[in-house]
């Protein structure tokens, strides 16, 4: 059973500022700073499923391989990273390195990545068409506003020719790097709230997590869904730099590049979630 700790974006930064969070690798934890592997290792995640791979190791595997875990649940995409800049938790997983670059050059964080765990294919979903040769002109599809899924969302809409970008953007497309919408308009959300705007639009494209929390099974529900091969998006772990050999952060990358993680993951998610360790950092 998971024992993890949920944070809402609203609260998150309040909860920590109020009461001091004094998760181990916090700078008033000397101990925590040398990787002292008798502290809890705590670690920042979405709730799916990031959240739950992890609770997956803390019951499974990582007592006996000598490690304790904690995982905090956040709901949002920018505190994960500032808690760990600021020492208020170890580590994070819950993001891919294009997000992770973009997050460090914009915010002056130093944060890199241990490891690959899985990928979480992006997808348009619609409760409204059945295909894509049902979305037609007039029709409106939301789409993730943090710089790189809405550059990766407009590529995903582009490949199945529902729009036309400019040569060349790749994946920091941006709205106005549309050449031709073929009649479409375009309503950008915070990623999470996306799946809850599926009944006021035609379609939308949906981070993998949050269609899973939503209900919805990308691998049947998706109208589309990205390839996963040569896909830069791989989730990963990340800890501040500095950080890459403390002995923990070590043991639980090694943990979740094993068999049973695999296994846990091609089970439980039925190809909506694809293990990625090819090109993990050890």
């Amino acid at each position: 059973m998971r024992t993890s700790i949920k944070i809402t974006a609203a609260a998150a930064a309040t909860t920590a500022l109020a009461l001091g969070l004094t998760a181990c690798g916090t700078d008033s934890d000397p101990s925590a700073k040398s990787g002292d592997t008798s502290k809890a290792l705590v670690v920042a995640a979405s709730p799916t499923p990031h959240a739950d791979i992890l609770g997956f190791v803390k019951k499974n595997l990582a007592e006996k391989a000598g490690l304790k875990l904690e995982v905090k649940e956040f709901t949002d995409y920018v505190l994960p990273n500032t808690a760990t800049e600021t020492g208020q938790v170890d580590a994070n997983f819950f993001q891919h390195q294009p997000y992770l670059d973009d997050f460090n050059q914009k915010n002056n964080t130093h944060l890199v990545s241990v490891g690959t765990v899985h990928l979480e294919p992006l997808g348009l979903y619609s409760k409204k068409v059945k295909s894509l040769d049902a979305i037609k002109a007039g029709q409106t599809i939301a789409v993730p506003n943090d710089t790189t899924n809405e550059g990766r969302a407009l590529q995903l809409l582009a490949e199945n020719h529902l729009i036309t970008l400019k040569s060349g953007v790749g994946t920091s497309a941006k709205l106005s790097d549309i050449t031709d919408k073929k009649g479409l308009e375009f309503k950008e959300l915070e990623a999470a709230t996306v799946p809850r705007a599926l009944n006021d639009v035609d379609a939308a494209v949906i981070n993998g997590n949050y269609a899973i929390e939503a209900k919805l099974k990308p691998a049947k529900d998706a109208l589309v869904l990205e390839k996963a091969d040569g896909n830069p998006y791989a989730n990963i772990i990340a800890v501040k730099k500095g950080n890459e050999k403390d002995p923990r952060v070590q043991k639980l990358v090694k943990l979740l590049h094993s068999d049973e993680v695999k296994k846990f993951i091609e089970d439980t998610y039925q190809g909506s979630v694809v293990p990625a360790f090819g090109d993990a950092k050890s």
